[in-house]
């Protein structure tokens, strides 16, 4: 007989006093052979494919068309696998989405954290009622199951997978055992009935689901929702999806009433007034396909004298700043190194993408030489270790949003002119080139 650690699932052909793969000691238990016929799931005959019957019935949507942009609709019987950091949101969204479900028949909600006033209370914060929008404070798997098939709800929302206690000898709760058995169960219960699941799931310190990564395998739809606790804005980012592309991201707000679409989140990151200010450079990025336009403030002080000059940024990588700074001392012969360097991207959005460079030397040489870029230029470009500039993914549907936002000029690399754009282009091929196209140098 194999044995198999009840904390992590590894499986070995002897008995060992301490797993090698999470170190658990005492953890190995026997458990059966081989599967017997027919038992296995999904145990019908082979079927010519073409043969299969198509999935028919119309998915169901959210209501908030921010939210169905990322899930695609959503498929009876789909499970959606739904992470974040704590206090981000995540069940104020979904209680908010339940109670727009209700339009499709029964919702559950089930807390294995929250005591029903609790829920009760947030519901009364959002304005939410219904009589057709049911709550269940529980944490044993058949206690929930035996819920779900006397009340045969059309969506389940199960707050959180690592609060159920799918198997009493499966270790504590919230283990991997528990964790990965607690998924399977609900995924085969919602297959099984056509109910649409959502699985809130906790998120490691690497920013990754908690728990096996078989869950995430199980799953249909898996996404992430992200933003800062102390700030209001939320992006809900989709890392799975059987049923939609994974290139779409949600841009909520959080408020008094919970989280709201934002109405234009292309100019959301932008200053209304947009007048010209120096140390500041408009940037079209790139959030899964959706164009949003940020802001990249720079200061640039002396330094106190006392120690190495200070570099900070909020929202931009900090490795690749220094390499920029370092481009900009080699190629444009502007001494930086004994100045204070402060970075940020206006609204707490995170950048990442090398299609920032240009904006962050633009707004860099904007605040040493206090000169302001003109309110309606926007500038996009990778810029090279030899001061080069490099064309970016999606240029030309950058450029079309942006001309649709009314701004009129465009410093970009140098290469082929997007057709149909009215905008005016300003192609660069080096880095000198657009700071002195900018009026920067």
């Amino acid at each position: 007989m194999p044995y198999r650690c009840r904390e992590c699932g590894y499986r070995s052909p002897k008995w060992l006093g301490r797993c090698p793969q999470c170190g658990q000691w005492e953890s190995f238990e026997e458990v059966g052979g081989a599967v017997d016929e027919g038992t296995a799931a999904g145990g019908g005959l082979p079927q010519i494919l073409a043969a299969v019957p198509s999935a028919a019935g119309e998915r169901l949507t959210t209501g908030m068309p921010e939210v169905d942009r990322v899930l695609g609709g959503l498929i009876p019987g789909a499970v959606v696998l739904f992470g974040g950091e704590p206090g981000v949101g995540k069940s104020t969204l979904l209680l908010q989405l339940a109670a727009r479900l209700v339009a499709y028949g029964k919702v559950l909600y089930v807390s294995g954290e929250e005591a029903p006033a609790q829920v009760k209370l947030r519901a009364e914060r959002l304005g939410i009622e219904g009589d057709s929008l049911y709550f269940q404070s529980e944490q044993e798997l058949l206690a929930i199951v035996r819920a779900v098939k006397g009340l045969e709800p059309a969506v389940l929302v199960v707050d959180s997978l690592q609060t159920v206690l799918a198997r009493p000898d499966g270790g504590e709760i919230g283990s991997l055992v528990q964790v990965r058995e607690a998924a399977a169960q609900l995924a085969r219960l919602a297959k099984g009935l056509g109910m649409v699941t959502f699985l809130v799931s906790h998120i490691t310190k690497g920013g990754e689901f908690a728990g096996p990564k078989t869950v995430e395998h199980l799953v249909d739809v898996a996404v992430q929702l992200e933003g800062v606790r102390e700030g209001e804005l939320r992006l809900l980012r989709c890392a799975k999806n059987r049923f939609a592309s994974t290139a779409e991201v949600a841009v909520l707000q959080m408020g008094p009433a919970g989280l709201s679409e934002v109405a234009n989140p292309s100019l959301f990151f932008v200053s209304q007034d947009r007048a010209p200010k120096p140390g500041a450079a408009i940037v079209p990025v790139l959030e899964g396909s959706r164009t949003l336009l940020v802001e990249i403030q720079a200061l640039v002080a002396p330094g106190g004298g006392v120690g190495p000059p200070q570099r900070r940024t909020a929202g931009l990588d900090l490795n690749r700043t220094l390499v920029l700074l370092a481009v900009i001392e080699k190629h444009l012969g502007v001494h930086v190194r004994a100045m204070d360097v402060y970075l940020a991207v206006a609204g707490g959005l995170e950048v990442r993408e090398p299609a920032a460079d240009l904006g962050v030397c633009a707004a860099i040489l904007g605040s040493l030489r206090n000169r302001a870029i003109p309110a309606d230029t926007v500038v996009v470009g990778e810029v090279g270790l030899a001061g080069d500039l490099r064309p970016v993914r999606k240029g030309p549907e950058r450029l079309q949003e942006v001309a649709k936002l009314g701004f009129a000029r465009a410093v970009v690399p140098s290469g082929p002119v997007p057709k149909r754009v009215r905008l005016e282009m300003v192609p660069c091929s080096t880095l000198r080139e657009a700071m002195e196209a900018l009026g920067l140098i």
